[in-house]
């Protein structure tokens, strides 16, 4: 753990609320991009790191230090996100419309020279957010942890709180049904 985390954990537990505050603004961001990734919807996301946060802070003096704060708040994210997932499983349909709504792509202002390139991208992405999204929490988080964030197996053992024996076996079953779910919307 570097110094500076050790010394405002300290303070923290001194009571010194505007330490924890510098440990947020520290790592919120990073833990918001992962979260994001895993609940594909930025006010859950906002969600889970505001909820990530507090019991972090919460739970504070259990802290033991043996990894960074960084691996244990991840951990803290990754498993309130996965949580949340369980809860709500998105529903897909054909045409779009997520739980009622009908979903609006992002603008995609680049490769302007080729405007098919731009919508080609597009809705490989929407396939692909799509298929994320039938995937079991456990599943979306390995994939998401290993070939989106390019996570080493070990850190990915440590946050999920699995042997990596088992994060292999999760990684390899989560490519091969992402490629089932992709090429039976294809076919």
């Amino acid at each position: 753990m570097s110094a500076d985390d050790q010394r405002l954990i300290a303070a923290c537990l001194e009571g010194d609320t505007a330490a924890f505050g510098e440990l947020v603004r520290r790592y919120q961001d990073r833990l918001y991009n992962t979260v994001y990734r895993l609940v594909d919807n930025a006010e859950d996301a906002q969600d889970v790191v505001q909820e990530s946060f507090l019991s972090a802070y919460q739970s504070l003096d259990s802290f033991k230090g043996d990894a960074l704060f960084f691996t244990w708040l991840y951990r803290i994210a990754v498993n309130t996100a996965i949580s949340l997932k369980r809860k709500r499983r998105v529903i897909l349909s054909i045409d779009g419309v997520r739980n009622g709504e009908a979903s609006a792509e992002p603008f995609d202002p680049s490769d302007v020279a080729r405007p098919g390139h731009s919508l080609e991208q597009q809705e490989q992405e929407r396939r692909i957010r799509q298929a994320l999204a039938m995937l079991s929490p456990e599943h979306r988080a390995v994939l998401v942890m290993k070939d989106m964030e390019g996570q080493k197996y070990e850190a990915m053992a440590d946050v999920l709180q699995v042997p990596i024996g088992t994060i292999r076996s999760r990684l390899h079953r989560a490519r091969l049904e992402l490629r089932e779910i992709l090429e039976r919307e294809e076919g």
